[in-house]
């Protein structure tokens, strides 16, 4: 197997999202860090919980497949998750509102209490790739790789990875800083909410959460890791 087999075999699309660099809208189809202006008339900000990100699935130019019947994510944290870090799946420390359909939405003004609000702005790449020990590489292109680096002196970072994106993201792979956690097949990474200095957003050492989905069970899986 050739490089740019492995390469071929490893890359993914994903949309990433800048923070800030434009002014505010607040309409429909405007992402956010630190804010959520959407939600149905009947709901309101869960107690206990802050607004962590709106993400607007619709018109995004890369949108994964367990995700594509979803037009906008709304998550919301408790901050006891920071007391919580270690554990195997921390999905309950967020509440997730996932809406297949933007009508009857109405504005809200809830606010992160100390995270900088800011718009995401989305941006479509195609060379997103996993970490070396984040469960992303397949046991057989793993072992070519291995034999390359020991025969042709060819380094995986170097000569494989083309960028890994540790952005916010949908799509591609979690940008673990350490070990990653794999929750198999039935839970493909589908989202990924970074630290973000723009925003005065720091998990722990510049970490990141990691979003895991089951759409057939509409079930969530987050992991958190950090250098």
């Amino acid at each position: 197997m050739k490089v740019d087999d492995i390469k071929a075999q490893l890359v993914r699309q994903a949309t990433i999202f800048e923070t800030g660099g434009i002014r505010p809208t607040y309409d429909l189809l405007e992402s956010w860090i630190g804010f959520v202006g959407w939600s149905l008339p009947a709901e309101e900000c869960p107690q206990g919980f802050q607004p962590l990100a709106s993400l607007f699935l619709k018109e995004l130019p890369f949108v994964p497949t367990s995700l594509q019947h979803i037009e906008l994510l709304t998550l919301f944290m408790n901050e006891e998750i920071f007391d919580h870090l270690i554990e195997d799946d921390l999905s309950r420390f967020f509440e997730i509102r996932a809406y297949t359909s933007l009508e009857g939405l109405v504005q809200q003004n809830w606010q992160h209490d100390r995270i900088r609000a800011f718009p995401l702005i989305p941006k479509w790449i195609d060379n997103d790739y996993p970490t070396w020990d984040g469960g992303g590489i397949p046991s057989d292109v793993e072992d070519e790789i291995l034999r390359l680096e020991h025969e042709e002196d060819v380094e995986y970072f170097d000569d494989i990875v083309e960028e890994i994106y540790a952005v916010h993201k949908i799509g591609g792979y979690p940008a673990f800083c350490q070990s990653g956690r794999d929750y198999g097949e039935e839970f493909p990474f589908v989202l990924q909410i970074a630290s973000d200095g723009k925003a005065y957003f720091n998990i722990v050492d510049n970490g990141n959460f990691y979003f895991f989905f089951n759409r057939e069970l509409n079930e969530w899986r987050v992991d958190c890791d950090f250098y």
